[in-house]
């Protein structure tokens, strides 16, 4: 059984991540800790909004958007449809994004390629001229 609270060490070894990390996804108003003095006490909701945050970031979104999603969820609601279509549509645009860099990348090589060929080749006209003379 999990803990109902944690402090922001505890998430910080969890998730492999900075304190100042998740003091920034704070300052951001993604996370809402409690407070006891200057001690964060960090909430179950908490922590499973950070590993949300997480995982927003490991797909490439911006904070802005891991946000705008995160701001859908109605916890008084069993159906968070527009969330998960809000989420799909971002995945969406990130998977095209992707498909946009890898065909850049592919002409890149192919440029690169072709330009090393003709310098190869420069090469080896030169070494030819010099060893005519």
């Amino acid at each position: 059984m999990q803990p109902a609270s944690y402090t922001i060490s505890e998430l910080s070894k969890e998730f492999d991540i900075t304190t100042r990390s998740i003091r920034f996804y704070e300052d951001q108003g993604l996370l809402a800790p409690q407070r006891e003095g200057l001690k964060r006490i960090y909430s179950s909701h908490d922590r499973t909004w950070l590993k949300l945050i997480l995982r927003g970031k490991r797909l490439g979104l911006t904070l802005a958007e891991i946000s705008q999603i995160l701001d859908l969820y109605d916890p008084s609601s069993t159906n968070n449809d527009q969330q998960l279509l809000v989420f799909i549509e971002k995945i969406q645009t990130r998977k095209a994004a992707l498909l946009q860099q890898m065909d850049d990348i592919s002409a890149l090589q192919h440029e690169l390629d072709a330009a090393e060929q003709r310098c190869k080749s420069a090469l080896s006209n030169i070494d030819l001229l010099e060893n005519q003379s």
